[in-house]
């Protein structure tokens, strides 16, 4: 825990360094597509690192002078299976952006929605050693969190502070300079395979680039797709991948759970291929042009034309009607959305006072698709698009580029986490779990 602690703390020296020298490059390694922002600074605000805990502090304006984005290779469930292919995409989309931007980049923050994430919810204690709360204080009560044992094999990708309570006082975002006896915080720990981050920075690193900071592509997708109202009263962004399917769920504007779904996209589009046995790139062209989530009697008469496996058109040429193409996907995306509404129930999603669902990410596109997604789920959804930045190019707005906009967001306005506060060593380890999110069960 101290090597990932002094680990976190370096990247987010290197992220700090990169912004204050005012170019950096964000990217979405994903399993469909890796897309690349180069962002230049201008300087931080007039709010200072430092001066507020949460997602205020040290804020920088930006602007998207680069942008890139290619096919994604070497990637499976949102994780590297080939090193050597995912290391060939993200150099194609970096150097195609660094030529955009007419700029090179030393350092580069990377999202990605595989590794298995797991959320956990962990609660600390101390008592006022004087009359107020001091920054050392912060890092004592955060310190005294019981931690889980998450194993040897998995790494702390995101560990943030979402309440502190001093003494009746709760959902206090700062509780320096307050009087009070007795202070509690409530930990957010999200994990995910270490293997993940270390295939990442590997191939990063081959492309001649530091890894200045990783992030889950469910939490940075939320950034970009939900309003401010929704992340305070509660909602969830169901950001919908090629191969992977991530869960988030927001409250008072942190983060409080996240999952995936290992299918996406890719999944639609392997089971067109399968059920009119025709090439994978038909199949894709096929559900991008013609594809719906919810069948009318009129897609009976819309007859679809597809090819086939021979190179033979004529003798591949044959017809389906709409109606049959969306018989094939539907099942599918029934299948994801099901997988998500148990992972929100685990969540104890139907407790938060909003419950807004918000669909994002490339296989949302899908028409009907947020119908269905309501039915399923049994709760107000609407589709999302990542709001706009300063200098993103019009082919960069839609719902696919959720993670990658996201991520420079938080790169430019990032969220205080536990390697942001001077943590007592000895105590961050060896601690029993306590149970996932009792925090919040027992608020709401």
């Amino acid at each position: 825990m101290n090597d990932l602690y002094q680990a976190q703390r370096a990247m987010r020296a290197l992220r700090t360094t990169a912004i204050q020298r005012g170019v950096i490059a964000v990217m979405d390694v994903g399993s469909s597509k890796v897309a690349c922002l180069i962002l230049r600074f201008d300087g931080p605000s007039e709010i200072s690192s430092g001066e507020v805990i949460g997602s205020m502090a040290g804020q920088s304006s930006f602007r998207v002078i680069g942008a890139a984005t290619t096919k994604s290779r070497g990637m499976r469930f949102g994780e590297i299976e080939s090193m050597a292919e995912t290391e060939r995409a993200i150099r194609t989309a970096l150097q195609a952006a660094q030529k955009m931007a007419l700029v090179r980049v030393d350092h580069v923050i990377g999202c990605f929605s595989g590794g298995a994430p797991r959320s956990y919810g962990v609660f600390g204690e101390v008592s006022i050693e004087d009359d107020a709360v001091h920054s050392q204080d912060i890092g004592r009560v955060l310190a005294a969190c019981d931690l889980p044992d998450f194993g040897e094999s998995r790494a702390v990708m995101h560990a943030q502070p979402i309440n502190f309570t001093l003494d009746d006082r709760a959902w206090m975002a700062d509780p320096r300079g307050h009087v009070g006896q007795n202070l509690s915080a409530d930990l957010h720990i999200l994990t995910v395979e270490e293997r993940a981050i270390q295939n990442l920075n590997h191939c990063v690193k081959r492309c001649d680039v530091e890894l200045a900071g990783v992030a889950s592509s469910a939490y940075v997708s939320a950034h970009a797709a939900l309003v401010e109202d929704e992340q305070e009263l509660g909602a969830a962004c169901i950001d919908m991948g090629g191969g992977a399917t991530g869960v988030s769920v927001f409250f008072k504007k942190h983060l409080i759970y996240a999952d995936s779904v290992r299918m996406g996209g890719d999944h639609v589009t392997s089971d067109i291929s399968m059920g009119l046995q025709i090439p994978t790139a038909s199949a894709e062209r096929l559900k991008t042009l013609h594809g719906g989530a919810m069948a009318m009697e009129v897609d009976d008469r819309e007859m679809i034309e597809t090819g086939g496996n021979s190179g033979d058109w004529e003798h591949d040429r044959r017809q389906v009607s709409r109606s049959e193409l969306i018989g094939i996907i539907r099942p599918r995306i029934e299948e994801i959305l099901e997988d998500v509404r148990d992972r929100l129930d685990a969540a104890g999603f139907d407790n938060l006072p909003g419950k807004q669902i918000v669909l994002t990410g490339g296989a949302s596109q899908i028409p009907g698709l947020d119908g269905l997604a309501a039915r399923i789920l049994g709760q107000h959804v609407r589709l999302g698009r990542p709001i706009r930045v300063q200098g993103l190019p019009q082919a960069a707005t839609g719902p696919a580029f959720s993670g990658v906009v996201g991520l420079a967001l938080n790169a430019a306005h990032p969220q205080d986490e536990w390697w942001d506060f001077e943590v007592p060593q000895p105590q961050m380890v060896g601690r029993p779990l306590r149970r996932a999110l009792r925090w919040f069960r027992n608020n709401w």
